[in-house]
């Protein structure tokens, strides 16, 4: 294992779902080679791409797992299920964590009835005097509606991570629908026995096409059909 790898406490899994997304995901990797503490496998689940995506990711010595059901609900789920470690940590093929993210996600876990963190992000690109504000307000606006539907803490699957126990415990009750919110309903479900936390989002960028107007509604579509999936 290499030097400064978390083997040494509790091992780690970093899980990341594409589909045609190989030029971010390349960036994304190499971000995650860069890491102060080694994450034990990095899993790229290829949601059926037809791109160079998952040649990108065996060029970079992930795990690739493949999965043909469309929609990040399935692909994430068949990446949480492939995972070996104990801690998952979840982003986005069009995420760029610093050198320092899996170091503070697995501090962060390690604090005791700690289940699950979340963090936020700023972002990579677009115009660089509003990269900060329009990352605070895409992600305050989804705490405004998340957290009041959920109870607690909701998390985001661009940097989040949980124990994989906790994701066993609630494995058979996550939705795999394609038009609901996969990070928000993960949360539902954890959040009914499990401890959900915030974290700084200093460790994190991504990309502001999060915030491209077809995003932002389809986003708010499958948030709003997930919170009516648990409206009982």
């Amino acid at each position: 294992m290499p030097e400064g790898s978390a083997s040494s406490t509790a091992t780690v899994s970093v899980v990341i779902p594409v589909r045609d997304d190989g030029p971010h995901l390349r960036r994304c990797l190499r971000a995650l080679a860069a890491q102060t503490v080694a994450a034990d496998e990095i899993i790229v689940v290829d949601n059926d791409s037809t791109d160079d995506s998952a040649d990108i990711a065996r060029a970079a010595g992930a795990r690739v797992v493949f999965c043909g059901e469309r929609g990040i609900p399935a692909a994430a789920a068949t990446g949480y299920d492939a995972a070996r470690g104990d801690l998952i940590l979840r982003l986005d093929a069009d995420s760029i964590p610093a050198a320092t993210w899996v170091e503070s996600m697995v501090e962060a876990l390690g604090e005791t009835g700690v289940d699950a963190v979340t963090g936020g992000a700023v972002f990579h690109d677009g115009p660089a005097s509003r990269r900060v504000t329009m990352a605070r307000v895409f992600l305050g606006t989804y705490n405004v509606f998340a957290r009041p539907a959920l109870g607690h803490t909701p998390l985001w699957g661009s940097n989040m991570a949980f124990r994989r126990r906790a994701w066993l415990a609630v494995r058979d009750e996550v939705h795999l629908d394609p038009e609901l919110h996969d990070d928000l309903d993960l949360a539902y479900h954890l959040g009914m026995s499990h401890r959900i936390r915030s974290v700084s989002g200093q460790h994190m960028r991504v990309s502001s096409r999060t915030v491209e107007p077809r995003r932002v509604a389809r986003c708010f579509r499958r948030g709003a059909g997930t919170g009516f999936a648990h409206w009982p």
